[in-house]
């Protein structure tokens, strides 16, 4: 049984980058604690990657869908 969340929204800073996440059990979390969530299969949907600026970032899983894109899910 899968036990692991979704981000629902996300909360930017003034720099448009985004600070934290809502899941679905309405939890709020920052950046780096999703990160281990999503590296520990806690939250679905997301992978984590190294960027060229080598450090880690989130990005939503490739499934030819936009909406569902970090970015483009609603602001808390």
């Amino acid at each position: 049984m899968d036990h692991s969340e979704e981000v629902v929204a996300v909360r930017k800073n003034g720099d448009g980058d985004i600070v934290e996440l809502q899941l679905t059990s309405g939890r709020v979390v920052d950046y780096k604690t999703a990160q281990s969530m999503v590296k520990n299969n806690e939250i679905a949907g997301l992978n984590v990657f190294k960027g060229r600026d080598h450090d880690e970032h989130l990005r939503s899983n490739a499934d030819g869908r936009t909406d569902n894109n970090l970015d483009n899910l609603p602001t808390f």
